[in-house]
């Protein structure tokens, strides 16, 4: 009967069709946000249906009917979902920490604050009102970034309902009146892996929802000269073992203090001093033997953060950044700006102070400075011009990095990017500077049928970027990739794609070809599962010789019940041994279970095993398991425990890692962390003692308080 009453009320309330601006009605009493739907806010907001999906294929009509309903103040925007469902058992959610959505049902609000078709705010929450955000910008969503906002969810005997308010002060805008924004509503089913929009998604134009988002108008809405204080104090406590005793290491009880100035309602200065940056849950152990190039750790400290994704250049993969803030390792203080100059200006910069640690001790020998700084001149719809200037400034030493990049769009479908760098370096004992230059074109096309794309790219020998991450130099390549699409009516395949890449990369050191040729089959299976299986050809230069590299990857796994989720992945492939140059193969097998029993319990099992092998006698050189299990205890929305065991048994070492985290809101928070490492098979030089037992080598603790005050 509710079902039947929406849809009549829908037929007689203002609401928007696509091509319309929409346009909420404000209010002078703000709802209570604990997902009831009964404030009289509600009754008159603006009602917009009729989401249509675009995975796994187009256009669709979701049997899940959507209802969202808009309204704002002068201080806050306020959405309000109706979720129908006619099974709500098989609904899947949990309390769980925020960002952790992924598997789950959901609503996304997708925003874009400066309708400039630039940058996306993505606003999730599930059933239970647990949040996720995300910015989104050239082509790359970044799922770091932490908002100030508020939502609650509630599971009823028709589906669910979702409410939000998002402050006017957590987000930047135009600093006009009337205000226009646009955005896209979005859900997703999860046990048929299904998401649908409104407006719906263009097949033509494919997933590029920058270019189809729907503009919204508020008036008389507040311009804030925003001001914020977040104090943090850490107490860290370190230990080591020496002579198979474990003795302190280091103490630290650090106070630090960040603001945030809104110079106007869309440019931000951001300042630190002494900042904790310190992340609060280590990095997830890698394979780090026989590796070409350093390993690839993303940025979690909230600092780096916001406004990352503007120095995002166009066509960048994690192979090739001008700005990777992992670089700034020890900062002891941070100025940042971000936002608009004008309508279609927008800068970001970073300036940082990195304590060098002396290599011998935990004392800090020299430091390092980081200018950066990015601009991006936005153009019709979502294309720009930008550039880009890094640095990183020691006493007899610097790395300096400048150029331009930009995105154009060429038709609904299609857009082409490039980017192009010159680096000069100085070396302490260098009487000459050294010189590089990057750069990369492409074009790519996108449809519901069809992908593919072109480029062609460029390393110089003596490129470097010391403030960004870059796999390799010295090489020229170019490549290709054709994927079209296959929707079926069965049961058992709904869809499937083919993807053919090629890439041929000439190696300037040596002046060889080498080749990467691969075709892959994905198919997505029943509801909410996906299989893929890929074949390389491709030879690899190291050394001036050429290796073979070709060989298969299998993929699968997806949500098999509401409380298991399994993926799979190997990989069997000729390779190289990096540290003695000769031919071998090697087998990869990585499987990740994850199981929730109940709502508030989270239980996550990962395992890999690499093995390589010498070609000329087939023997085995080398095995490394990891093994790591985390489970999360999540008592509400605030509070979790988490305990992570990591065992490496390459290295025969075992981590230890157990977390309480309290957070109300972003950056008001209390963390309790405790933290061992055991190894096996230690001998001590002094002693000479020998242990097939796990003997503690390392030991923390740190407490870390902080407390958001807005004004």
């Amino acid at each position: 009967m509710l079902t039947k009453i929406i849809l009549l009320i829908i037929l007689f309330t203002n609401f928007s069709s696509g091509g319309e601006i929409l346009k909420p009605i404000p209010t002078s009493v703000k709802p209570i946000i604990d997902g009831n739907l009964d404030d009289d806010v509600w009754k008159n907001a603006v009602m917009v249906t009729g989401f249509r999906t675009f995975i796994p294929d187009f256009g669709k009509v979701m049997p899940e009917s959507t209802v969202v309903l808009t309204s704002y103040d002068k201080e806050n925007l306020y959405f309000a979902f109706k979720c129908f469902d006619p099974d709500p058992k098989t609904i899947k959610a949990e309390i769980t920490n925020r960002d952790n959505l992924r598997p789950h049902d959901w609503v996304c609000i997708n925003l874009d604050s400066f309708n400039d078709k630039q940058t996306i705010y993505g606003f999730y929450v599930n059933p239970l009102g647990i949040q996720a955000d995300s910015k989104f910008a050239a082509q790359a969503e970044d799922h770091g970034v932490d908002f100030v906002w508020y939502s609650a969810g509630k599971i009823h005997n028709e589906g669910y309902n979702i409410e939000i308010q998002i402050p006017f002060k957590s987000i930047r805008y135009k600093d006009t009146n009337p205000v226009t924004m646009s955005v896209v509503f979005e859900r997703r089913v999860s046990r048929r892996s299904e998401q649908a929009t409104y407006p719906a998604l263009d097949p033509k134009k494919g997933y590029q929802f920058l270019i189809q988002m729907l503009p919204m108008e508020f008036s008389d809405i507040e311009h804030y000269t925003l001001f914020e204080l977040i104090p943090s104090t850490t107490l860290n406590n370190k230990f080591k073992s020496v002579n198979n005793n474990l003795v302190k290491d280091f103490s630290k009880n650090e106070i630090s203090l960040t603001s945030k100035y809104g110079i106007t309602s869309d440019l931000i200065l951001d300042a630190t001093y002494n900042p904790d940056f310190s992340q609060v849950e280590a990095d997830a152990g890698q394979v780090d033997l026989n590796l070409r190039y350093g390993l690839f750790f993303p940025e979690k400290r909230p600092f780096f953060l916001e406004g990352s994704e503007i120095f995002n250049l166009a066509g960048t993969s994690h192979d090739r950044m001008a700005v990777h803030t992992r670089t700034i390792v020890n900062p002891k203080v941070g100025l940042k700006l971000t936002g608009k100059l004008s309508d279609k200006s927008t800068i970001a910069s970073i300036f940082a102070v990195d304590e060098l640690l002396d290599a011998n001790s935990n004392t800090t020998g020299s430091t390092a400075t980081f200018p950066i700084i990015r601009y991006k001149y936005s153009l019709e719809d979502d294309s720009y011009l930008g550039g880009i200037y890094t640095g990183r400034e020691m006493d007899n030493h610097y790395n300096r990095v400048a150029g331009v990049d930009g995105m154009i769009r060429v038709t609904p479908s299609s857009f082409a990017t490039y980017q192009t760098l010159f680096s000069e370096t100085k070396l302490n004992d260098s009487t000459q500077n050294s010189f590089g230059n990057s750069y990369l074109l492409s074009y790519r096309y996108t449809t519901r049928d069809l992908d593919y794309h072109i480029a062609a790219s460029n390393v110089s020998k003596n490129y470097s970027a010391e403030a960004g991450y870059q796999t390799r130099t010295g090489i020229f390549s170019i490549s290709g990739g054709y994927t079209p699409k296959f929707y079926t009516s069965s049961a058992l395949v709904k869809r499937f794609d083919l993807d053919f890449y090629s890439v041929q990369t000439k190696d300037s050191f040596s002046d060889l070809w080498e080749y990467y040729n691969s075709i892959n089959i994905k198919l997505f299976v029943l509801n909410n599962l996906n299989f893929s299986t890929r074949f390389n050809y491709s030879t690899e230069i190291f050394n001036s010789k050429k290796f073979e590299t070709s060989g298969f990857n299998v993929t699968g796994g997806g949500q098999f019940t509401k409380q298991l989720n399994v993926s799979l992945n190997y990989r069997i492939s000729k390779s190289i041994n990096y540290s003695e140059s000769y031919q071998g193969y090697n087998s990869r097998i990585n499987t990740n279970i994850t199981f929730q029993p109940w709502n508030q319990l989270d239980v996550n099992l990962n395992a890999t095993h690499v093995a390589f092998y010498k070609t000329a006698d087939n023997s085995k050189i080398y095995e490394y398991p990891i093994f790591r299990g985390k489970l999360t205890y999540q008592l509400n929305q605030y509070f979790f425990l988490r305990g992570i065991t990591e065992y490496n048994d390459y290295k025969r070492t075992l981590l230890t890692d157990f977390l309480s985290s309290f957070t109300y809101i972003p950056f008001t928070t209390l963390y309790v962390g405790y933290g061992s490492l055991y190894q096996k098979n230690v001998d001590d030089v002094n002693n000479n003692y020998s242990s097939t037992e796990f003997l503690e080598m390392k030991r923390g603790l740190f407490i870390k308080a902080s407390y958001l005050w807005r004004m």
